[in-house]
């Protein structure tokens, strides 16, 4: 399938150098489609970690508990290799996430 650009208000077809460039670009976004969707996870993840920073505060003595959801946090990330294990995730009713202990 040629592509095209436009120059000069014209439409002409891209150069075979053109199109290697393109098809390096393309290749390449997709390769790295794994990492923007891990980089979505954890930035999800970084502002419910925010949400309990509170805890460990050095006038809070944080418990067992809230020690072990902070951790579960922090290694949501692991094993997941696929986009669709972490679209499962930033479900909105995803139940994949540690359950916030009570304060």
């Amino acid at each position: 399938m040629t592509r095209y650009k436009i120059v000069d208000n014209k439409t002409i077809p891209l150069t075979a150098e053109e199109e290697a460039l393109r098809d390096a670009e393309e290749k390449q976004f997709k390769d790295n489609e794994v990492n923007r969707w891990l980089d979505e996870l954890r930035f999800k993840r970084n502002a419910i970690l925010q949400e309990s920073d509170w805890m460990a505060n050095s006038d809070v003595t944080m418990s067992e508990e809230w020690k072990s959801y902070r951790q579960s946090l922090r290694n949501i990330t692991n094993g997941l290799t696929t986009v669709d294990q972490i679209k499962e995730f930033l479900k909105p009713d995803s139940t994949s996430w540690p359950e916030k202990p009570e304060v």
